[in-house]
């Protein structure tokens, strides 16, 4: 995707983490550079412990680095108070992990509802049930529904505050594959349609088809960066 540097939703420059703990020290990250465009939908490839779920945390603004930067629309994160970051999550991140948690007391319109409090100018629970293809289970409640259909309540939770950035850690990992693909086709209407910048982690390797770049990390280095000239749908995707 051939779009200016400056024009990045991201840009990330010399990213390293170390974790400490006891006598042992853990480099998660190594140097990392890395870039998010606009409209951009990004796969994050590599093995268990390669760095990619450190580097969507720290984009996030979940986790901070050891050292490095990052620069999110014109603003250092990187030197963002704790106060500050939790507003750039509230308001410009969406969320997606391999785990639904949604609150199980809750209906999949409550679920929702949960994060249109905390910005200004949210879709109704309704109208981001639709875009995930779940108008039909609106008062259904976590336990009626089966797993993917919980996942797709919780990608419609992280879009209804229309974030800038959906970052999803391997929101596939517990499905079986058709499953997978409706979970995979509804990130997919959401970056076409809403234009959302969307970053997807996973360590397999065929979900890759459907992005515009795979960026594949390998103990903490990136490896390797691939661009499909074509994105191939959800459903053309096998594994």
């Amino acid at each position: 995707m051939s779009v200016a540097t400056t024009d990045a939703v991201f840009a990330a420059r010399g990213l390293t983490k170390v974790y400490r703990m006891g006598e042992v020290t853990v480099q998660a990250l190594r140097g990392v550079d890395f870039e998010l465009f606009p409209r951009e939908f990004v796969v994050l490839l590599g093995p268990s412990g390669s760095g990619k779920s450190t580097l969507l945390n720290i984009l996030g603004g979940l986790d901070v680095p050891t050292s490095g930067e990052v620069i999110y629309k014109g603003r250092n994160l990187t030197a963002a108070t704790d106060t500050e970051l939790t507003e750039y999550r509230r308001t410009h991140v969406g969320f997606v992990f391999q785990f639904y948690n949604l609150i199980p007391s809750l209906t999949a319109r409550e679920n929702v509802a949960l994060v249109t409090d905390i910005v200004a100018k949210p879709m109704t629970a309704a109208e981001a049930l639709t875009m995930v293809g779940l108008e039909h289970r609106l008062d259904h409640f976590p336990a009626q529904l089966s797993g993917g259909e919980q996942q797709r309540v919780a990608i419609a939770r992280a879009i209804a505050k229309r974030p800038a950035v959906l970052l999803c850690d391997e929101p596939t990992g517990a499905l079986d594959i058709t499953t997978g693909i409706v979970v995979l086709q509804a990130l997919a209407r959401v970056n076409q349609e809403l234009g959302t910048a969307t970053v997807v982690i996973t360590h397999n390797a065929a979900i890759s088809g459907m992005a515009d770049r795979i960026v594949r990390l390998s103990d903490g280095h990136i490896a390797g960066i691939d661009v499909n000239a074509t994105r191939l749908p959800a459903t053309e995707l096998h594994w």
